[in-house]
């Protein structure tokens, strides 16, 4: 008996020591609550970590995340020699962030752009800048020994075990971390089990401080969030740019004839405005001979590009010379997640489709959501529709699907009476449309009693021509984030003054450029004149009502850009009428 326990003992103790050093193994973590909008592409983006990293500290979030959900996301390790992210905890403030990490409060402020005294609450992750060393937090060694005598300027010496961390260690001898890497300048590549490192003897400015810090009433958020402001720069003229393929791409040119009737508007009512072209060329074409001229690190916005390849050089140049960068065209950069001086103009698609299902639901609470399958698969549709689905599920609205080709009979075997009938295809393309026109109409036609709409995408402004009556008689509706017909007077006046100024027509696209570089140059620019530096502060007071395009900035996180966030539906009634839904 006694050698079964003694063995059963040992076998307990190896696979608790198995344990613990697992426990040590796993990386270090911190919590993001996932908001509206957000995929687990764009959480990983933003935080530079692969998702199969997220995945494994998260089971079973590949297959569903859900907005309000806590995920653990381990610390970048590439980052961590200069930054890292901390999720605020219940009970901290800004001076205690400041305290825990040794780094000012200005400092967090200047990281996080998108934080304030008001914003400031349990849950936010903010971007922690560890490389931040004063002069104050380097230890001066002062000795008063003989030439010929040798002083050890290390009060202790420390052997590193596998648990700890630069932090911890500071944490146990009371040091800063400046304090500690200035001892050990090894500690830059990182720290490593079974390393002797020197304790130094603290700083008596330091100590000082520290003592001094113990007996004053820790500053309140507001007061610290205050006196870490910026000054605010005014701007008597703008310094705009435009950088995009003029030669290479004729919708560019119809941008900037827009762009051009926003700034003659601005002029008129008294706004300076100096702006700078540049050709960028094809997507092979290098940015760099256009980003080395000197008037170019003065602006205060830059329009572009139009080219995926040019969106990451000119991302680090606005934000290594605090330019603001609208991107008015690409909706899958990445840029805008780690870059705050970015506007993204193009909805990136998992922004847009959350607030077309809060719009959906919102608008069709007694729903009964008929799925029309396409053969053809399309990549994009399918997110849609499978994040619809599981919207609608968590809403207790019913969902069904049907083939595209259904008959007429199995159609009218889904119907209700008592609810809204939805009939969605799968696919937003033309060929579609000719496919289950005829047998909606039919349908409705046939079973008047019911209440019936067809809902679908942006796309189909481009095949109205061809479909309005359709249109009309299913009480159709689509989501889009631009949308103008030629009924709505601002789209009149605009198309009159566009023919005036260059004697033709824009193109008959959708969007219509012409009125994107309007729209962009008129929000912006005028947002400029009227709040300068301060109109990151001031989105929400533009009351502007542009022409096409919808706008509703919002920051993706308290260090990165903003993603336009607009998005309503147009709605064709069976009065033949044509209604924008703005939700707003």
């Amino acid at each position: 008996m006694k050698l079964i326990r003694r063995i059963l003992f040992f076998l307990f103790f190896v696979g608790f020591a198995h344990a613990v050093a697992f426990a040590q193994e796993k990386p270090s973590y911190f919590l993001h609550t996932i908001e509206k909008g957000q995929s687990l592409y764009s959480i990983s983006t933003m935080y530079e970590v692969s998702k199969a990293d997220i995945i494994r500290l998260n089971p079973g979030c590949d297959e569903v995340i859900i907005c309000g959900q806590t995920l653990r996301i381990p610390q970048n390790k590439m980052k961590q020699k200069d930054e890292i992210f901390h999720t605020i905890q219940a009970g901290e403030t800004l001076y205690k962030v400041t305290t825990l990490y040794d780094v000012s409060a200005q400092a967090i402020c200047e990281s996080n752009p998108g934080l304030s005294a008001d914003n400031f609450r349990v849950g936010q992750v903010l971007l922690i800048p560890t490389h931040e060393v004063s002069a104050s937090q380097v230890p001066v060694i002062i000795s008063n020994t003989p030439a010929n005598e040798v002083k050890s300027n290390c009060k202790d010496m420390h052997k590193v075990t596998r648990k700890e961390t630069i932090f911890s260690i500071c944490r146990e001898y009371n040091l800063t971390e400046g304090e500690l890497i200035a001892a050990n300048p090894e500690l830059k590549d990182g720290l490593k089990k079974g390393k002797f490192l020197c304790i130094p003897y603290p700083s008596p400015s330091i100590n000082a401080a520290k003592e001094a810090e113990r007996n004053v009433t820790p500053p309140s958020n507001s007061e610290l969030f205050s006196k870490s402001k910026q000054t605010t720069k005014t701007i008597s003229t703008i310094k705009a740019a435009l950088i995009l393929p003029f030669t290479q791409d004729k919708r560019m040119t119809e941008y900037y004839e827009g762009f051009l009737i926003a700034l003659d508007s601005l002029k008129r009512s008294g706004v300076s405005i100096d702006l700078h072209v540049y050709d960028s060329g094809n997507e092979n074409t290098s940015l760099t001979p256009i980003l080395a001229k000197n008037e170019l690190k003065d602006m205060d916005v830059i329009f572009g590009p139009l080219h995926q390849q040019h969106i990451k050089p000119l991302s680090v140049f606005a934000k290594k010379n605090d330019i603001r960068l609208v991107i008015p065209f690409s909706s899958k950069d990445s840029e805008v997640f780690n870059n705050a001086s970015i506007y993204q103009i193009n909805t990136p698609q998992s922004y847009l489709y959350s607030e077309v299902y809060e719009h959906f639901i919102r608008q069709f609470p007694n729903a009964s959501v008929i799925i029309l399958q396409s053969p053809t698969v399309n990549k994009e549709k399918d997110i849609f529709i499978k994040g619809l689905k599981q919207e609608l599920t968590h809403k207790s609205i019913s969902v069904k699907t049907l083939k595209e080709d259904a008959s007429l009979e199995t159609l009218k075997s889904v119907l209700r009476l008592d609810k809204e009938n939805i009939f969605i295809p799968t696919s937003g393309s033309n060929i579609t449309l000719i496919k289950i026109l005829p047998q909606l109409t039919l349908l409705v036609r046939e079973n008047a009693e019911a209440n019936i709409h067809l809902f679908g995408y942006p796309e189909w402004q481009t095949y109205t021509r061809d479909h309005l009556d359709s249109f009309f008689e299913l009480d159709t509706y689509f989501y889009s984030s631009f949308y103008t017909n030629n009924l709505l007077p601002a789209a009149i006046r605009f198309s009159k003054a566009y023919h005036k100024w260059y004697s033709k027509d824009m193109a008959n696209t959708f969007p219509k450029y012409g009125m994107l570089g309007f729209d962009t140059g008129y929000f912006f620019l005028k947002g400029l004149s009227r709040y300068g530096a301060e109109l990151e502060n001031n989105l929400q007071r533009m009351n502007l009502t542009p022409i096409q395009t919808g706008f509703k900035f919002q920051r993706v996180n308290n260090w990165g850009g903003f993603v336009n966030k607009k998005a309503f539906f147009v709605h064709y009634t069976k009065n033949f009428e044509l209604v924008k839904l703005d939700f707003e």
